[in-house]
């Protein structure tokens, strides 16, 4: 049982916790009994697994070290008080482990799309790590085929982002984008139609076709799209608020624009349910 606060593998698990080292050691945190076993039944690579001595979670706690033994991770009890230290959530359920950031895929704009992959989102300077979560969670429900991850955007796996997510960051691939000039590029060139949200836009959600090879455009909370996005756009298109308030917030938006474009594909006969 690990008892130091100056043992090598807490010191790991702390540094774990700043996103340049993990981009550097492409690994992450993931806490709590329901997120492991989201992690398990998606055959997600967990390496290493801290837990709370004596086993928190009762049963089902125990059930999960059983079957996390099975996996081949290595499994490491901890004190109970340094295991408080180790948690980023104000009241740990008493098991963490560092998973593997998956590799990344090779986007192919025009074979995805002849692969009937035809549902993106982009995320463009999302910085509250609640949001980009909601965001990357309604896509999973939808049925969108990936994620990406514009730079200057929160990171994806930082565990507030993580926690939002609900689990769906095991069932949706996301991908940064580094250079998106070329990116933005390829998704034209591949015959990708960019919807970009935009408040002030005279086109509703609504007159857009989304049927097609679509992807959706989600902006900072504040400045909303950037300019360049706002050029590139087949569509810019706003959510009607018929209402007083004056916005709603990125996750709520991209919520709305995803589930439209579900309602336009079921009425064009789609089928959208993901086996």
């Amino acid at each position: 049982m690990l008892v130091s606060r100056q043992n090598s593998r807490i010191k790991y698990v702390r540094r774990l916790y700043q996103k340049k080292f993990r981009d550097s050691e492409g690994k992450f945190i993931i806490e709590g009994v329901r997120f492991i076993e989201e992690a398990i039944n998606a055959n997600w690579t967990l390496e290493t697994v801290f837990y709370e001595s004596p086993v928190a979670g009762g049963d089902r706690g125990q059930q999960l070290l059983e079957n996390l033994s099975k996996s081949g991770a290595e499994i490491i009890a901890v004190e109970k008080s340094l295991f408080r230290e180790i948690a980023d959530t104000e009241s740990p359920q008493g098991i963490l482990a560092v998973a593997k950031k998956p590799t990344e895929l090779d986007f192919k704009p025009v074979e995805w799309r002849k692969n009937e992959k035809d549902l993106l989102v982009m995320v463009d300077g999302v910085q509250d790590p609640g949001n980009l979560g909601t965001i990357i969670r309604s896509a999973d429900a939808a049925g969108a085929d990936c994620v990406f991850i514009l730079k200057g955007t929160v990171d994806p796996y930082n565990p507030k982002t993580l926690r939002s997510t609900m689990g769906s960051i095991f069932h949706i691939p996301l991908v940064s984008v580094e250079d998106r000039e070329d990116f933005l590029t390829s998704l034209h060139a591949g015959g990708w139609n960019l919807v970009v949200g935009d408040p002030v836009a005279s086109k509703l959600l609504c007159n857009a076709d989304l049927t097609r090879n679509t992807v959706l455009v989600i902006g900072n909370e504040a400045s909303g799209v950037s300019e360049d996005l706002q050029r590139d756009a087949s569509d810019l298109v706003k959510i009607p608020m018929p209402g007083r308030a004056e916005s709603l917030n990125a996750g709520v938006a991209a919520g709305i624009m995803l589930y439209e474009t579900v309602r336009q594909r079921m009425a064009a006969g789609r089928i959208i349910a993901r086996p």
